[in-house]
Formats: C-alpha cells, structure tokens, sequence
C-alpha cells in the first residue's frame, strides 16, 4: 500500500458580520491557501457561501470543515448576532456533504493563532516582554467586539476561552465619558463595550460626541467617522477616534487584570491595524494601564496589535487537529 497518499482536501473559514473568508488545507497543511473574501451580506445563508467559495476555488468537495463565526457556539443552532444568518450545523453538513464540520467562536479561532504568528506579524505597544506560556488576553473591534483569551495547558498545548466579552458594559474613566455613555444609554438601554467599541460604535461616539456640543451628527458610515477623526476635518470625529482608543485601552487593561494575561494584550479586528500610527500615538496605552493600585502590575504587560493575513483561519485549521 502506498505511504505516499494525499490527505482529504478540507476547507476553513471566518465568518464575520461584514466579510466571510475562506481557505482550503491541502495535504494535511495548516497553512490555508486559495484564500477568498466574500461579503457575508451578499449570501442568504451559510451553505450558499460555501458553495460560491468552493465553486470559485474550482473545489466542488471537500471533506471536514472547521468554521469560525462571530457568535456564541453553544449548540447545533447558529443565529448570528450582527448578520441575518441563522442556520443547523448538523443540517449544513449534511447539505454540504461533509464528514464533519466544526463550529467554534471566531476570537477563539484567532486566539488559537496567537503562539504561531511571526514577530513581523505584530506591532508591540508599550510594555515588556511576554512571559513564556503566560496567559494571553484578545480582543478586536470590528463589526462587533471580539473578546477570547489563551491559557496554557502545557506540553505545547493551548486552551482558547470562548465567551461573549464584547458584550459586558462599557466602562467610563472620567465625567465627560459618563456623559457621552449617559447619551448612548437613553438609546440603547444597555451600552456594552461593542457598542462602543467597533464599527457601529465609531458612528454612536460620534453622534454622542456632536450631540453633547449641541451641535446635528451627520449620517457617516464607520469608515467616514475614522477617515474623517485621523484627517482632522471634523472635530467632532476626531473626538470620537480619541474617544475610540481611550475606551479601548480601558477595556483591554481590564481583561489583562481578569485574565492575569503575562503572555501579553493582543488587538485584532479589523479596525485598528488601519488605525497605523495614530494609534500608537493615542490614549490607548495609558489608559490600559491607568487602574490605580495595579498600574505596576499592568507596566510590564506588552500590547500587540496583529498585522496577520488570515489568522483566524491558522486558528481554525489547529482546531480541526486538535484532539
């Protein structure tokens, strides 16, 4: 018999509220290659973005699928948070023919990826080194908040958290933050950190911004919020930017406290990387690092943010490994 065989051709993907990406493990690699962007809007449901994706790479089978989506997976129903997709794991396996197909929360994927990205693969914001094996905290504004975390389990092996962090309430520093959030709170109800804290969360600081100087918010989308901020045309965007970051390194500070996250405060999403200098120069850092009697703890903890092609998807092919 033949040692020399090809493994099965098996596909990853993440799904996120705006884009779905997708990548295909050859021979038993961990290494995605054919990797396309789809937007997740322009698809009715799950299975017809995979079958668009797999009829693209000219792929018409393959057979296991390990998917990271932006939503809780605690179950065999899929109902995503920030996208109409609703969906059966167990009935889209079968309609795609797969031997299996693996669910896991998108921050959880990309968290399985933090031990094998390159140092040219992330950009360090202040502190130290990262202790070895230490835990990691993750986050990432993009369409929503991402919130995951990594602890070693030891021999080489890594346990992602999975959890709904994006959505704890967002914490104020200051009065002129409480007012903004007060603003958001007589509309939302509830301000979570994403509602804040991500693509959304740009154009709610920003109308807060504008209507707490009494002055009419246009209607922007995200982008033109950020454009807008990092231009300095609009001060009232620029505010909501500064404002963007500021929150942010509260956030991140906090989950660094919560997880004891030595190996490092890692930033992902699609948000911040474009950000570039100006966020290396905004409030983010020392407002991470501003939390009183641990501030000294905090000092040495070091802050990334990932400049990675496709991460979650190394995070997904590790998963479908993983015992």
């Amino acid at each position: 018999m033949s040692t020399g065989a090809h493994k099965p051709l098996r596909l990853v993907a993440d799904i996120g509220g705006s884009n779905a990406r997708f990548g295909l493990l050859r021979d038993g690699a961990r290494e995605p290659v054919e990797c396309k962007t789809l937007p997740t809007g322009d698809f009715p449901n799950f299975v017809d973005a995979v079958e668009r994706f797999l009829e693209l790479s000219g792929s018409p089978h393959v057979t296991e699928a390990a998917v990271a989506i932006a939503n809780p997976v605690t179950g065999d129903a899929i109902k995503m948070t920030n996208q109409h997709w609703a969906f059966s794991t167990e009935q889209a396996r079968k309609h795609l023919h797969l031997d299996r197909l693996l669910m896991l929360n998108d921050f959880a994927a990309l968290a399985m990826s933090l031990p094998h990205l390159a140092s040219h693969e992330l950009r360090q914001l202040g502190g130290g080194e990262r202790v070895e094996l230490g835990a990691c905290a993750l986050l990432g504004p993009g369409t929503g908040l991402g919130v995951s975390a990594l602890l070693s389990a030891g021999e080489g092996r890594w346990v992602p958290l999975s959890g709904e962090g994006g959505h704890i309430t967002v914490a104020t520093a200051d009065d002129y933050e409480a007012e903004i959030i007060a603003i958001l709170r007589r509309e939302f109800g509830h301000v979570s950190a994403e509602r804040v804290l991500s693509g959304m969360g740009l154009c709610n600081l920003y109308r807060a911004v504008a209507q707490l100087a009494g002055r009419s918010p246009l209607t922007l989308t995200p982008a033109e919020v950020t454009q807008r901020g990092l231009s300095g045309e609009d001060a009232d965007c620029a505010e909501a930017l500064s404002l963007f970051c500021s929150l942010l390194g509260n956030a991140a500070g906090s989950l660094a406290l919560t997880i004891g996250s030595r190996g490092g405060v890692y930033i992902g999403g699609g948000i911040v990387p474009r950000l570039g200098e100006y966020f290396h120069q905004s409030k983010f850092r020392a407002r991470f690092e501003a939390k009183g009697r641990m501030s000294e703890y905090l000092i040495p903890i070091p802050a990334y943010v990932i400049h990675a092609d496709n991460p979650a998807l190394i995070g997904a092919a590790i998963a479908l490994d993983a015992p």
